[in-house]
């Protein structure tokens, strides 16, 4: 959908413009919510678009890519939804609304597998089983997703190239992630997304149209086996999902106090 060219939002008090951060979760909704922005934003105001080279896997995952593109474009950029970690806002040196959405672990988790096998070429006749083994995606993809992406610093970055380094998973690690959902503009549940929809239009004037559900997969029965390997392979994802539920409710919906007041 096109910009809304007559009544764009309010920058923030100051030289900078509103811009927003999302830390796009694998299978948390993330793209519905890029495609909400699009109601509002044209494509040249969000990364990544067509510009931004012809591979997915480079263009969303990327640090030294989205760099490139930031020094070439970061003027035009609005809203940020590649599958970065939260700390790649301190990489780009502006100001950002950061935000995300999280969703229950077993029903992420399956999620991903489900449209792994949609997307990736020759799994279409893998079992979910199957996928999971998959030593690269478990470990970059699967294992603890969520408290990755949030505790994730630069310096742990850098090697990789982004998201996918190697990290233990340990009290401190879930600490560290639960620090930076605490330190979210907005935090979104997944099975409360309009929420956090209407948040984002009452707190920053922006129109995000109708409801959409973009890269969804049709749920199915998966083995109890691989749901428990789910639960105990993930123990950190799952205590960070219970401390965003409690987040959540402390805070009376997505939207943290913030003494800065938002565009009017």
């Amino acid at each position: 959908m096109s910009h809304i060219a007559s009544d764009p939002p309010a920058p923030w008090p100051g030289a900078e413009p509103l811009r927003f951060f999302v830390v796009h979760m694998q299978k948390t909704a993330g793209t519905s919510l890029r495609d909400r922005f699009r109601a509002q934003y044209d494509e040249a105001e969000i990364y990544p678009n067509r510009t931004d080279g012809r591979s997915k896997g480079l263009s969303v995952i990327s640090l030294s890519h989205l760099e490139e593109r930031w020094a070439a474009r970061g003027h035009q950029i609005r809203v940020l939804a590649g599958h970065f970690p939260l700390s790649t806002t301190e990489v780009l040196g502006v100001p950002f609304v950061t935000l995300t959405v999280l969703r229950p672990v077993v029903e992420r988790t399956l999620s991903y597998l489900r449209h792994q096998r949609r997307v990736a070429r020759g799994d279409a006749d893998k079992s979910l089983e199957e996928i999971y083994d998959d030593p690269f995606r478990f470990q970059g993809l699967i294992e603890n997703h969520m408290t990755r992406m949030l505790s994730l610093t630069v310096e742990e970055m850098r090697p990789g190239d982004g998201g996918l380094a190697t990290v233990p998973f340990t009290p401190e690690r879930l600490e560290m992630a639960k620090q930076a959902l605490s330190s979210l503009d907005l935090l979104g549940l997944q099975p409360r997304f309009e929420e956090l929809c209407q948040a984002i239009e009452g707190q920053y004037g922006l129109h995000l149209g109708e409801p959409v559900r973009s890269n969804t997969t049709e749920p199915e029965t998966a083995p109890a086996a691989l749901i428990e390997r789910i639960v105990q392979d993930n123990a950190l994802d799952l205590e960070l999902y219970a401390y965003a539920e409690a987040l959540y409710a402390e805070r009376g919906g997505p939207a943290r106090e913030v003494s800065q007041p938002g565009p009017g």
